[in-house]
């Protein structure tokens, strides 16, 4: 038996990704107690390494209730679970109706000639079961359709309340299974939510669900708010607000509403970015004309100065091995990328495309520098790789901003505003896939966490 996974903090239940994974079993049932070998396993996988990736056919039947209170829990972690795999475009779930064979039983081996014949490549089966001290137990099993055989299942114990992280646990670990990568379900965005008229917007930081599920506001917009970044490490922004007229930056722990103040910056225009060890930011201060980049840390508010040149340096942003930065500079008379040590010294123009290249982010896997490109009056959400090679746009609109990685970086998030108000898109890093992301109002600014710890 797994030992239960909840850790209560401050009245609200957290589901610990971490210990869960951990402790994570194959389904009892007595059917197979390993994962298969890795050659019979790979008779099934997507590969995204290709431009153009087929979706898979995959069948996913709603999860058995243990008893008539469970169905609809069953049936919603079933849904979650068909959406997020459908939004990451690497799948297609099977209309249900085309269902040959019925699940009444998640441990017995499925009739996978039924599932061959609706060319499901994949099949998922589950329940939801009560266990008498409360707790909800969630078990999946995912099977191999044509060599026909298991190829994960695990169960997890959870409370009532955090089914819905259960759902984006187990869409993780399906793509993970079937990608070879890891997924990017269980984690959230952090926006800044706009509403009212155009020139009297209040905006609001909210977060939520990374499908547009469970927004809940940080702040009541009494003060302007811009720029939210996650550190990498917890569960924790940085964000920047203007009250009174003067830009602060704050510190805000997303679990507990605890918030301080990093500083007032005068003249700054993008909220710091943390270092991957969540010690440190790094942020760019105007003086005068221009501005330069400059590292503080956070227990002690030292400040270090990296750039001292006449041009306008902003927009630092650390690589995934804190070694290196990227920053968007006008030193060689436009808006382009640099990359130099993290210490400061020389920087290489690594952007030599069409037109201006600003607010660069580096992929948390490394291999890509996402940016906001402009030119012939249009903007653009591209990548390129941190030597400037492989420079590509992904999407193009009148006001494309703001790109954000996803955990796994194989996906971005931005903003897009054609001019009514803005919203959320997401877009593979094949430039496949491009999707709007659902929001109460108009939202801007977003920034992904890492996967829920």
């Amino acid at each position: 038996m797994v030992d239960s996974l909840i850790a209560s903090r401050h009245g609200r239940s957290q589901l610990s990704r971490r210990r869960l994974l951990t402790h994570a079993s194959l389904a009892a049932g007595g059917l197979m107690t390993g994962l298969l070998p890795r050659a019979v396993a790979a008779a099934v996988r997507v590969d995204i390494t290709q431009g153009n990736v087929q979706p898979m056919p995959i069948a996913l039947p709603d999860f058995l209730a243990g008893a008539p209170s469970e169905t609809d829990i069953a049936r919603n972690v079933t849904g979650i679970i068909t959406g997020n795999l459908q939004r990451s475009g690497l799948f297609a779930p099977i209309d249900p109706r085309a269902f040959t064979e019925r699940i009444t039983n998640s441990d017995a081996v499925p009739g996978f000639a039924d599932w061959r014949v609706i060319n499901a490549q994949a099949l998922v089966t589950g329940r939801i079961t009560k266990q008498p001290d409360g707790r909800l137990k969630a078990e999946f099993r995912l099977w191999d359709v044509f060599a026909g055989q298991q190829l994960d299942g695990k169960q997890y114990f959870t409370t009532p309340d955090n089914w819905r992280r259960i759902a984006h646990i187990i869409s993780d670990a399906i793509y993970e299974r079937l990608t070879g990568e890891k997924g990017y379900f269980d984690s959230r965005i952090v926006f800044v939510d706009e509403t009212g008229p155009k020139d009297r917007r209040v905006k609001r930081l909210a977060i939520m669900d990374q499908d547009g599920a469970g927004v809940r506001y940080l702040t009541r917009g009494d003060d302007l708010v811009l720029t939210p970044r996650f550190n990498p490490t917890t569960q924790e922004i940085t964000y920047m607000s203007y009250g009174q007229g003067q830009p602060r930056v704050y510190l805000l722990n997303i679990e507990t509403g605890q918030r301080e103040i990093v500083g007032n910056f005068p003249g700054m225009t993008f909220a710091p970015r943390f270092s991957p060890d969540g010690q440190r930011v790094i942020m760019s201060l105007q003086q005068g004309s221009n501005s330069n980049l400059f590292v503080m840390d956070l227990r002690s508010k030292a400040t270090t100065r990296l750039t001292d040149t006449p041009a306008i340096d902003t927009a630092p942003c650390y690589s995934p091995d804190s070694t290196r930065i990227c920053f968007e500079s006008d030193r060689g008379g436009t808006q382009q990328i640099y990359v130099m040590a993290a210490s400061g010294g020389p920087a290489q123009r690594i952007s030599f495309g069409e037109g201006h290249h600003s607010t660069p982010v580096w992929s948390p896997r490394g291999d890509y520098i996402a940016f906001t490109g402009q030119a012939r009056e249009q903007f653009s959400i591209g990548i390129l790789k941190p030597d400037g090679s492989g420079e590509r746009i992904l999407t193009e609109g009148f006001h494309n901003e703001g790109p954000t990685f996803a955990p796994n970086g194989r996906v971005l998030m931005y903003f897009s505003d054609p001019g009514a108000g803005p919203s959320l898109y997401t877009i593979d890093i094949t430039g496949r896939n491009q999707l709007k992301v659902p929001t109460p109002s108009y939202a801007s600014d977003p920034a992904w966490s890492p996967l829920l710890s």
